[in-house]
């Protein structure tokens, strides 16, 4: 199910880091304008007290990409996670299938080939492309479906350890779904991202106000500063989109299952 609509994840990567960076760059020359201006009316003590000013907020950007970088990091680990949990609750599911009758056993592979392939295709859609993974997702749905129902009727009709076996791993598998579905759609919370560029911002003024205070240009680490801070943000932004991004969660575990439910 797809989670609450989110501003910054329909808009491209790319396009965010630019405004950023145009951003602090529009903020950093209207600054270095104004602390120009103030240049000679200002006192030694001003100036000391603005580059305290800088360097406390250069901290707590600092502060804030890490701990934002952390986040984004860790939720990309947790849907690496959730795909090998589903692939292993899937490949036990598939194992499972060897106690069930032999008529059985086929329609209930064939399914679970179909479910899974359909899983595959729809973490290889693009986020963008909504309708398509939501007919992948009801697919794969459907196919849990049949899966289920076989289940159950040859529960009720054979019973015995077997079936309570086979119909716990069908359990697992869709616990899978679920908890994979709800990392893909967990993110960095947009007001996190907002607060830190607005701090990235104000940071840019910053340097430009002391510049212009100083009678000096930015010098070119500033600029160099700048650039890497937007290449991090860009790297954050990238972990948090597991089917837009250019940082892709890996899909092998998965891709292996289905390898090995393919006849011989």
């Amino acid at each position: 199910m797809p989670g609450p609509r989110e501003l910054l994840y329909d808009i491209p990567t790319i396009f965010i880091a630019l405004g950023l960076l145009a951003g602090m760059l529009v903020a950093m020359i209207i600054a270095y304008l104004i602390g120009r201006r103030s240049h000679r009316n200002q006192s030694e003590e001003g100036r000391s007290q603005t580059t305290a000013v800088q360097g406390s907020m250069l901290g707590l950007l600092a502060l804030l990409l890490g701990f934002t970088f952390s986040l984004g990091l860790s939720r990309h680990d947790a849907r690496s996670t959730a795909v090998v949990h589903e692939a292993n609750a899937i490949g036990t599911a598939w194992l499972r299938t060897d106690f069930l009758p032999a008529d059985l056993r086929t329609v209930a592979q064939a399914d679970l080939r179909r479910y899974t392939r359909l899983r595959l295709e729809a973490a290889e859609v693009s986020a963008d492309q909504h309708q398509r993974r939501a007919r992948l997702i009801a697919n794969a749905e459907a196919a849990f479906g049949d899966l289920w129902k076989q289940a159950s009727e040859h529960a009720v009709v054979k019973g015995g350890p077997s079936a309570v076996s086979y119909a716990a791993s069908l359990n697992d598998m869709i616990d899978a779904l679920g908890a994979r579905d709800a990392a893909i759609e967990r993110h960095v919370p947009e007001i996190v991202l907002f607060m830190l560029f607005g701090t990235f911002i104000l940071s840019g003024a910053m340097l430009g106000f002391s510049s212009g205070l100083a009678g000096t240009l930015p010098a070119t680490p500033v600029y160099l500063m700048l650039a890497l801070i937007v290449l991090l943000v860009f790297m954050i932004i990238d972990l948090d989109r597991p089917r837009r991004g250019l940082i892709e969660v890996d899909q092998r575990s998965l891709a292996a299952v289905l390898a090995g439910m393919q006849p011989k």
